[in-house]
């Protein structure tokens, strides 16, 4: 197996962090951008204890110096990762509440990921890697600014994945491009983002006087979703890196992803 040179953002917490770690147990070289400085400790003293190529450092994505990092490293395997998440009816949920959600999961994302390119276009081969969400192919009630902006990213990818096969023909270059679905797993993102909207709701809402009803459902659903292994879904980080030619989406956990297949054939 290619040891490869992997850059991933958002690797502090949750399955991005369990990728990266798992990414560097495997032989390859992990730079691993961390937001929160309590993050980057635990990513060092898990480095340092088990003697692997992870290297944690500080980044935020919606900082222009701070992208302009990734133009420092000579990288393989470019994993967009970082995204955050917020909640609440389409018709009242603050358009500014949005907008963050947007700022960091599309914009900034895409501004890495030029960045990133620039790099391997003129090296002349790497693989882009962006994390969008079974969400974004189902959408599901009050998580309008999370879906629509996975959804904008599974957009992004395929058209960058379609312009890619043409600049590979024109300049002979070798640039891939592909997308991670991850279904429900239980990492407190989901949790925290559909808890977001009951800050207002309770406070004032349309559907004021359903808000409790509203809650215990999503509980209901959330509780019978979210997987609580992330093995299934750390396995495509791997198939994106290691894979000998990169497909177009990876998808996990499979029961879920039948789920999304049926429901689109259901018009859902």
């Amino acid at each position: 197996m290619e040891k490869k040179k992997i850059f991933i953002t958002g690797a502090g917490s949750g399955i991005g962090k369990e990728a990266a770690i798992c990414l560097a147990r495997r032989g390859h070289t992990v730079y691993a951008s961390i937001y929160y400085q309590e993050q980057l400790e635990q990513l060092e003293e898990i480095s340092k204890k088990e003697k692997i190529n992870l290297y944690p450092f500080m980044l935020d994505i919606l900082n222009e110096k701070d992208r302009e990092k990734i133009l420092n490293y000579d990288i393989d395997v470019y994993i967009s990762n970082a995204a955050i998440g917020n909640s609440g009816s389409v018709a009242e949920v603050s358009v500014d509440k949005i907008r963050q959600v947007y700022e960091t999961n599309i914009f900034s994302n895409i501004k890495c990921i030029q960045f990133a390119l620039s790099k391997m276009i003129k090296n002349g081969k790497g693989r882009i890697v962006i994390l969008a969400s079974i969400a974004g192919r189902i959408p599901m009630p009050f998580l309008s600014p999370y879906c629509s902006s996975k959804a904008a990213l599974e957009t992004f990818g395929t058209c960058l994945r379609q312009e890619m096969k043409i600049l590979n023909k024109l300049k002979e270059t070798n640039i891939e491009i592909g997308i991670i679905e991850p279904g429900a797993y239980a990492t407190g993102f989901n949790k925290e983002m559909n808890e977001k909207k009951y800050n207002w709701m309770y406070k004032n809402s349309y559907f004021l006087g359903n808000v409790k009803k509203i809650q215990i459902t999503e509980e209901k659903i959330w509780n019978f979703l979210e997987q609580k292994p992330y093995n299934s879904i750390v396995k495509q980080y791997i198939r994106v890196v290691e894979d000998k030619s990169l497909k177009h989406r990876y998808s996990a956990p499979w029961w879920q992803v039948s789920i999304v297949q049926i429901g689109r054939i259901l018009g859902m």
